[in-house]
């Protein structure tokens, strides 16, 4: 293998929304980093993740294979010790690799192929809640707590985050990197919940400036599954200046966040690395934040499973350029592994994005799948996309049909038009023919019945010591 190869710098944040970003349109928000670093790279317009949740999601991501396959519904789920991931096959292929913050990986195992963790995984100390299926969606004895919060302070995942660059960015200017090619996989919580955010950073923005959500619906008209996760959520009838101001801790946060990554790339710029090394910024899932009345994630609306994603290798990779065919986490892990001249096998379902990002004459799949399989529904969601037209199933709900270039607010469900009947049935035949629900049904519900046995007869301490 050749010695130039490329280094990987990952920069994975938590529940950011491409919406909610300048390169990808939004007027408000500021983030001049990560739009300098989309106009040094390639922008995925249309990437998404395939779970919108935050452990399910990273795992998929970790081992290029989707939930249902791995057995990571929620985010009291551990990943298997023998599944491998991307770090185990970039070590096998020569690399060092290192993770630093989040990855929200669940049980003893906090490595699964790291060389090892240089920062704290606070949201893999905490335990997780299980919510079985067969209790519902019962209603949440209050409004979950992040809107009340919102406003400028500090909070443990502030002093996390800072912990996390800090040891990002020594590690990165340490000498030693000169030695092999490395892989720094850096997880921040930010911007997810609680919104709040230094006084600095709170201050840049006026709530006169937030802008309210474009979707406002009659909530009585929403259909049963979001009813039910509003529900479960307590996704109580916010007023105007509770949505402005966790909008505009929201918006903080990015910033805040988007400061981070400036201090990454000048930390590359510095030490003459920024030349040899592939810059990758992705977030786990979106946020909602107001969006057809909801709030988190957990749902496929564009807002929660649609992600940002740039790749960006300037001499090498154009800049400036934005890929508008549909992509997902999973295909990031097959470009990662491509880039860095690693094993893949027919194990991994997705396909590698270098045609896309060199602009090779090759057909493109054009296509993401995603599914949730945890807490606020009652049975296993999926979601297809292809093309322009995106298709949402719930077990035993209506389905919804979307044509999102000509609908991207997602106001007119055509699952029930006759003329998109033949698209509907198409995209309805490929789901259900790579994915049963009823049979997931039943593996999930049995893995809720285990866990929660274990539950009962273990401590919680035990959990959060062993990173569930």
């Amino acid at each position: 293998m050749a010695e130039t190869r490329p280094n990987l710098l990952i920069i994975m944040s938590d529940e950011h929304a491409p919406q909610f970003m300048g390169a990808y349109g939004h007027p408000v928000v500021r983030s001049p980093n990560l739009d300098r670093l989309a106009g040094q790279g390639v922008l995925f317009e249309n990437a998404y993740c395939n779970s919108p949740l935050c452990s399910p999601s990273r795992m998929s991501f970790m081992t290029g294979r989707y939930v249902h396959e791995i057995g990571a519904y929620d985010n009291s789920n551990a990943l298997s010790v023998d599944e491998p991931t991307w770090a185990h096959r970039l070590r096998s292929a020569g690399y060092e690799v290192v993770l630093c913050g989040k990855q929200h990986f669940v049980g003893p195992d906090q490595l699964h192929g790291f060389n090892e963790q240089l920062g704290r995984d606070l949201h893999a100390e905490s335990f997780h809640e299980l919510h079985l299926w067969e209790d519902g969606t019962p209603p949440a004895a209050a409004p979950w707590g992040h809107m009340a919060k919102a406003g400028p302070g500090r909070t443990v995942e502030i002093d996390v985050d800072d912990a996390v660059e800090e040891a990002a960015l020594s590690w990165i200017c340490d000498p030693a990197r000169r030695e092999q090619p490395w892989a720094l996989d850096v997880g921040f919580i930010a911007p997810h919940f609680p919104f709040v955010v230094p006084q600095d950073f709170w201050d840049l923005y006026t709530p006169e400036e937030i802008d309210m959500p474009r979707v406002r619906p009659n909530l009585d008209d929403q259909p049963p599954v979001y009813q039910r996760m509003r529900q479960m959520f307590g996704l109580a009838d916010f007023t105007d200046e509770e949505v402005r101001r966790a909008r505009l801790g929201y918006y903080a946060l990015i910033s805040w966040f988007d400061e981070k990554v400036g201090r990454l790339l000048a930390a590359l710029d510095e030490t003459g690395q920024r030349e040899n090394t592939v810059v990758i910024y992705v977030s786990d899932h979106g946020e909602m934040a107001g969006e057809h009345g909801m709030w988190r994630k957990s749902n496929f609306r564009e807002a929660s499973a649609r992600i940002p994603m740039i790749v960006s290798w300037p001499g090498h990779y154009p800049t400036g350029k934005t890929v508008s065919g549909v992509t997902s986490l999973v295909d990031l892990v097959a470009t990662m592994l491509d880039i860095a001249d690693a094993p893949i096998d027919d194990s991994l379902d997705g396909d590698s994005l270098l045609p896309l990002i060199l602009g090779e004459p090759e057909a493109w799949k054009d296509e993401a799948f995603c599914e949730y399989l945890a807490h606020g529904v009652r049975g296993p969601m999926a979601m297809l996309r292809r093309g322009r037209d995106k298709l949402n199933y719930s077990l035993g709900d209506p389905l919804e049909l979307f044509d999102i270039e000509g609908d991207p607010d997602e106001l007119t469900n055509l699952a029930t038009d006759p003329a998109y009947a033949s698209i509907r049935d198409a995209l309805l035949n490929d789901l259900l023919g790579r994915w049963d629900p009823v049979a997931l049904e039943k593996q999930v519900r049995a893995s809720q019945e285990a866990r929660k046995l274990i539950e009962e007869t273990v401590p919680p301490e035990s959990y959060i010591r062993a990173g569930g």
